[in-house]
């Protein structure tokens, strides 16, 4: 039999134990907002028996470990979903930022939708081909040649600002492709660090709990940068490979991201050790490059195009013309493309220097300022068959049609995400309901231990003192 000293025994265990739930209770309680963080059990087992001559007698409850309510599936669903989210929204993020730019109302995502604002380029066109039809009617004016080449330079300054601040938008995402390449490896570093502290816990039999909190919640934050792959060991540590080049494998990192410049200015990311061109299909380094060279740079052509055609056939009409002093020979505008488009400077100082007639001499010759005026309603092979009003809204439309698809997804995904993290939640997370439960069973099992101490005690002082009797 135990006897009074194994009894005592018994019932001092059975407070630890309850002390401990209690702990843990807290612990949970504490945790109760962390979203990485997995409810904790204690794990308790009957101790030793005592063999006896009627049978193996209980000597109570031991301690063997603690666990947590980690669902490993729902962790990598969570994950995947998390390198969705991080590229759809760097994506809406870039291409919310170029439309802003545009400062086109962007009201619908219908090619047939002309951009409409008093700021933007759609209205500067507009004005430009106005202006040489005002022209037409009295090209002798000099307040109405004045008037055009205002317009002109209004178009050409136009260009330029939408050029340039696109250009800073590609450059930002190459700055934010770099930063999100160094946060990277930062994380697998960390993945590795805490893979060797996880496996040397397990292996001295203690419990990894909270360093597996932290893992996977570093490998969330890293999922949110770039996706990849995961593989389990037997001693719990967890290899990582990105775009099948290993970056983890156990307590070591065996490589880096590197983002590196092709040639164009525009970075790619590699395996530094490796030296492999690595393609991510997810994470905000895949969002950015993604808009970078999609949407962004698909827009940006679409201006360079518009801007080079514009340039071509007006001075294929303008230089053919003869200005008030009869001289021609000379083109409206300059440069090759939207970020150098301007307007000759000796009819910026001189409005009698346009040239508005098809011949010398003729002050109320109107031929060239009309086929100007007329060029805006006219269909150019180079955009397609389209205006320049028609080019334009089809360019515009696009980047809103990027943005529209890019936000109906983000939208889904952001669903997805909040679907699995309330699942996890659910099962791994903590209920203050069941914790506040378990808080009143152990503190009624702890008070019945005590109370079992307590009897235990009066009946050994009993005994010691029939001995003295």
């Amino acid at each position: 039999m135990l006897g009074l000293f194994g009894a005592l025994d018994m019932a001092s265990r059975s407070l630890s134990v309850q002390q401990e739930e209690m702990t843990l209770t807290g612990q949970n309680l504490a945790n109760v907002s962390n979203p990485s963080y997995a409810d904790e059990q204690l794990v308790t087992s009957q101790s030793v028996p005592l063999p006896t001559q009627i049978g193996d007698e209980g000597t109570g409850v031991q301690m063997t470990g603690i666990t947590e309510s980690r669902n490993p599936l729902l962790d990598s669903q969570i994950q995947a979903e998390a390198s969705t989210t991080g590229s759809l929204t760097a994506q809406q993020t870039s291409l919310q930022n170029a439309e802003a730019y545009l400062d086109e109302q962007i009201s619908s995502t219908s090619s047939l939708s002309v951009p409409d604002s008093p700021n933007g380029l759609a209205s500067d066109l507009s004005n430009l081909f106005n202006s040489f039809q005002s022209l037409s009617t009295d090209p002798s004016n000099l307040s109405l040649r004045q008037s055009a080449v205002e317009s002109a330079q209004q178009v050409t300054a136009q260009f330029n600002q939408v050029s340039a601040q696109l250009a800073t938008v590609q450059a930002n995402l190459n700055t934010s492709v770099q930063n999100d390449v160094a946060s990277s490896n930062q994380d697998l570093n960390t993945i590795a660090s805490l893979n060797q502290q996880i496996a040397s816990a397990e292996a001295a039999g203690g419990s990894a709990n909270q360093l597996v909190d932290q893992r996977e919640q570093t490998l969330e934050n890293l999922a949110g940068l770039a996706n990849f792959s995961t593989s389990t060991e037997a001693n719990g540590a967890i290899n990582v490979s990105i775009g099948g080049v290993t970056m983890v494998s156990g307590a070591t990192a065996t490589d880096q991201l590197q983002a590196y410049d092709p040639g164009n200015g525009q970075l790619q990311v590699r395996a530094q050790n490796a030296g492999t061109q690595i393609t991510l299909t997810g994470g905000s380094i895949s969002g950015e490059i993604t808009a970078r060279d999609g949407a962004l740079a698909s827009l940006q052509s679409g201006l360079n195009t518009l801007a080079s055609q514009l340039i071509t056939q007006v001075n294929t009409i303008y230089s053919a013309g003869y200005d008030l002093n009869g001289n021609t020979g000379q083109d409206l505008f300059t440069g090759t493309d939207a970020s150098d488009i301007g307007v000759n400077s000796n009819v910026v100082t001189d409005p009698s220097q346009f040239q508005a007639a098809s011949v010398p001499n003729a002050a109320g010759d109107n031929k060239v300022a009309l086929g100007l005026a007329q060029l805006g309603n006219q269909n150019v092979a180079g955009l397609n068959n389209q205006t320049f009003s028609g080019n334009y809204a089809q360019t515009v439309s696009s980047l809103g049609d990027a943005i529209s698809s890019v936000n109906d997804q983000l939208g889904n995904s952001q669903a997805v995400s909040q679907m699995l993290t309330t699942d996890r939640a659910a099962t791994s997370g903590v209920s203050i309901d069941q914790e506040m439960s378990n808080l009143i069973q152990y503190q009624k099992a702890y008070e019945a231990s005590a109370e079992i101490v307590t009897t235990l005690n009066e009946m050994m002082q009993t005994a010691v003192a029939m001995k003295t009797v």
